[in-house]
């Protein structure tokens, strides 16, 4: 994952994608000069053309030749288009606490990045895809966009590359000059590594040039066939294609179409499955990204294909290249490619097994987000949140199959339930709240698992400051629990209710209400919301004057989930402690609690307790004497607060003391001094300022102007500090926009930046005239 703006450092190459990449240099080189010429490149080309691993192989030499952050964004599993955006945005690293459309955070964020963002398979939410890439590019001169696609995106400015298949031999071609093709060359590869022994002899020089002709040059059809080197020789190989593809020129002049050569030899392959293979390969079409063979024994057995083989079938699918394997903390997953998972969605229809199969697949996820939910606190935490990451894209397509039937809505809101705190943890507000709204638009009247989506819904708009949805979803769930008699719903509405007053700063009403829930809680038996409303109340309670009680409640707290292993409260637990005191306490035991929060975010990557714990070290700096360090952590919690679409002056008690603590700051340090710490801190990424906080490193002297820049780049860099975008400089100086984006690469390069949020710190610290 991206480590945020100005340090999107979150791409690394995918050894299933690059691993012995073989040929497309003309690909790759045209691709990259596309990208110099245009902000978005689309790579086109039928399944199996290898678009995918070219799109990683420009993004590799890209990064290597320009220093640029790349992002790489896999679309394969996602299908709903409304969630583009905040998949974007949760693989860049942004948070979703925001009201505002999830489009103008990312373009916010994103508006001073260099950044090469690639969008891969696009063709099933090409529009969402083209408006999206539009939008970015438009607003963000610094961004590129390389994505791929099955056709362009239709997008103004667009420049379209077709991917071609691999370079083939001519018939008659020599040994010599065959096996230099990329298409030979790929075969020889992959057959080498399934058969060690395979070698390439003269002889082979007709069969090899036969071969790799009926195969068109599609790498994943060559991939495919080399599978078959294991047990054939290269003729044999050679003449079975042809009795294979026969049919396909059989009423027809000339060759078959690439998409028909694609489906043919995937064709060949079902044919040599046995039958629970080909059956394992259907009903794991269900899948969305990877899978286990938990899921895989579930989801897949019954009929022909006995619980207790599936293993021995997964085994044989991955022996002939359909399944991919994968490993993980948590042990070996399985996926397939895109176009062998799409033959296997066409079968599997033909067979009409399809609802039975999606029904099963969404049995076994709703299990899956019970378990987790009896499990939450009795077993690591972070083991579980890594599995519930790895299984979205399967949650997606489960809770999907739940907006079907009344009956099934249910189930899905009970799944909300059970993994709650995965949405809150990950902040995927925007998604919880949109499948709230879908199952409780298909769900029957009266059902009780309605009142604890909306409570959840209620209280992620509060989160995100949509208030009017807030109080709407909370009224709702109010009513919804009484109607039923629900006391642990109602529950939850209370502590929603006692949320929102703590940001309103209703700090007697926050403390009773938490009381009131904390007490229905403990007598429901559920701990982990016992845990959440407890380090509120805490909170509270000491900033309703009750400090001795508020002290000890935030101490038991920390203590209680220290005892039980748990992680992601006791980071919000300490966090309390050392608000409160920085707030009305002791400033050295609120810097203490926050040296352990961020010790913490190590393990639990969570934005929104680092921005709410650096705006205390802050503070907590700047009342004690150190205000330039207090300058810095302000910048650095601004940025980070700006990341996740949110801001600590949200929450009323804050407001005073922040303005307080900026005062204390402007007054020790004078204006100008203080702007530039702060726009110093406001430039690190978040690594940097958390390393910064615990004071394992101090921030970087700015480079001079003399010593690098010439007199027109000084001018630009000026420029580049008041927020004009490159075609409002190239406008005001009167120069091509060409010009300004070439100088503007060399005052990066030079300075040895990588966004203009730090040419603009640079400026400010630096101080040199334009």
């Amino acid at each position: 994952m991206a480590d945020g703006v100005g340090s999107l450092s979150g791409w690394s190459a995918d050894p299933t994608e690059v691993t012995s990449y073989v040929g497309r240099d003309v690909e790759t080189g045209e691709a990259r000069r596309l990208l110099a010429a245009s902000s978005l490149v689309t790579l086109t080309g039928p399944g199996g053309v290898g678009k995918t691993r070219l799109a990683w192989r420009v993004a590799a030499a890209h990064r290597e030749s320009t220093a640029d952050e790349v992002v790489f964004v896999s679309l394969a599993e996602l299908r709903e288009p409304a969630l583009l955006v905040p998949t974007v945005a949760n693989v860049l690293g942004f948070g979703d606490r925001s009201a505002k459309p999830a489009i103008e955070v990312v373009v916010e964020a994103l508006q001073a990045s260099r950044l090469l963002l690639v969008l891969d398979n696009c063709e099933h939410l090409v529009d969402s895809c083209a408006w999206f890439a539009d939008t970015v590019v438009r607003a963000c001169p610094q961004v590129r966009v390389l994505a791929t696609s099955r056709q362009s995106l239709g997008v103004a400015g667009e420049r379209v590359l077709p991917v071609p298949p691999l370079a083939i031999p001519e018939q008659g071609d020599s040994f010599e000059r065959a096996v230099n093709d990329e298409s030979v060359r790929l075969f020889v590869d992959r057959a080498s590594a399934v058969a060690p022994s395979f070698r390439l002899t003269e002889s082979d020089t007709e069969p090899l040039i036969r071969l790799c002709r009926r195969l068109d040059g599609l790498p994943l059809a060559i991939e495919l066939a080399a599978v078959r080197a294991r047990a054939l020789s290269l003729r044999q190989l050679a003449d079975r294609l042809d009795k294979q593809f026969s049919v396909l020129t059989k009423d027809r002049r000339g060759r078959p179409e690439r998409h028909e050569t694609m489906r043919a030899l995937i064709d060949w392959s079902h044919e040599l499955c046995t039958g629970p293979e080909r059956l394992l390969w259907a009903r794991a079409s269900v899948f969305s990204g990877s899978f286990d063979l938990d899921a895989a024994e579930q989801v897949c057995s019954g009929g022909e294909l006995p619980r207790e083989r599936v293993l021995e079938v997964v085994d044989g699918l991955l022996d002939k290249s359909i399944l991919l394997r994968e490993e993980y903390p948590g042990g070996a997953r399985y996926r397939m490619l895109e176009s062998v998972r799409e033959y296997g969605v066409d079968r599997l229809r033909e067979t009409g097994g399809t609802a039975e199969v999606r029904k099963r697949h969404r049995d076994w996820f709703a299990e899956l987000a019970g378990r987790y939910a009896t499990e939450w606190l009795e077993t690591d935490q972070l083991a579980w949140i890594g599995r519930l990451r790895r299984e979205h894209a399967n949650l997606r397509v489960a809770l999907d199959y739940c907006t079907g039937e009344p009956e099934d809505a249910v189930v899905g809101l009970r799944m909300l339930r059970d993994v709650k705190e995965f949405w809150i943890v990950r902040g995927l507000n925007t998604e919880g709240r949109m499948w709230v709204r879908r199952l409780d638009e298909v769900a029957a009247p009266g059902v009780p698992e309605r009142a604890h989506g909306l409570w959840l819904s209620g209280f992620l708009a509060l989160v995100q400051g949509d208030l009017s949805a807030h109080r709407c979803m909370l009224d709702r769930a109010a009513a919804e629990a009484e109607a039923s008699g629900d006391e642990l719903a109602a529950a939850y509405v209370l502590h929603v209710r006692a949320y929102a007053a703590l940001i309103g700063d209703d700090m007697p009403e926050a403390s009773r209400l938490f009381g009131t829930a904390i007490d229905l809680f403990r007598a429901h038996g559920d701990e982990g919301a016992d845990l959440w409303a407890s380090y509120n109340h805490g909170l509270a309670v000491w900033l309703d004057g009750d400090i001795d009680r508020g002290r000890a409640i935030l101490a038991e707290a920390v203590e209680r989930c220290e005892r039980r292993g748990e992680v992601f409260w006791r980071g919000w637990a300490l966090w309390s402690r050392a608000a409160a005191e920085y707030l009305q306490g002791d400033l050295a035991v609120a810097s203490r609690c926050c040296e352990q929060v961020l010790r913490l975010h190590e393990r639990v990557d969570d934005r929104v307790v680092v921005g709410f714990t650096l705006t205390v070290l802050a503070g907590c700096a700047a009342r004690t004497g150190r205000p330039n360090r207090a300058a810095i952590l302000q910048g650095a919690s601004m940025n980070v607060w700006r990341t996740v679409g949110a801001w600590p002056t949200r929450y009323e008690a804050f407001i005073e003391p922040l303005q307080t603590d900026t005062d204390t700051v402007t007054a020790a340090l004078g204006w100008e001094v203080a702007i530039k710490e702060f726009a110093d801190g406001a430039a690190m990424p978040t690594a940097d300022a958390i390393a910064y906080a615990l004071e394992e490193r101090s921030p970087e002297p700015p480079k001079q102007a003399a010593q690098v820049l010439t007199k027109r780049e000084t001018e630009i860099a000026h420029v580049v500090a008041e927020g004009l975008t490159n075609q409002e400089i190239a406008d005001r100086l009167g120069i091509a926009r060409r010009t300004v984006d070439t100088h503007i690469d060399h005052i990066l390069t030079k300075l040895g930046y990588s966004n203009r949020v730090q040419v603009a710190t640079w400026v400010t610290r630096s101080g040199d005239p334009a």
